[in-house]
């Protein structure tokens, strides 16, 4: 138990740099990760994702704009970007792979 509000707390301080005001925080028992909603300030979601028990980012996180539409789709592992990457900027997508950590367009 005092492990876990240890992570709760080391959480807690390290998603303070976020600008979102609002958010929720659930512990996911099967995955063991920390599932985190972030919220714009019309209540709309604003970010979704997990962090790991240790506050590194893990699996898919995805960020939408006020409108609640999609922006970004994006990947990590161990709290490094991976994978393909997916942007919506003015209405194209663009894609930057992470595959090996380094962006290549």
């Amino acid at each position: 138990m005092k492990t876990y509000i240890s992570i709760l707390a080391a959480l807690f301080i390290s998603v303070s740099v976020f600008a979102q005001k609002e958010r929720t925080l659930t512990l996911n028992k099967e995955t063991n990760l920390i599932d985190v909603t972030y919220y714009h300030e019309n209540g709309k979601v604003s970010q979704t994702g997990s962090y790991t028990a240790d506050g590194k980012l893990e699996g898919q996180w995805l960020s939408f704009n006020e409108a609640g539409e999609k922006t970004v789709t994006a990947y990590y592992k161990e709290g490094k970007k991976t994978g393909e990457w997916i942007y919506v900027i003015e209405g194209k997508t663009k894609k930057v792979d992470y595959s090996k950590n380094i962006a290549s367009l």
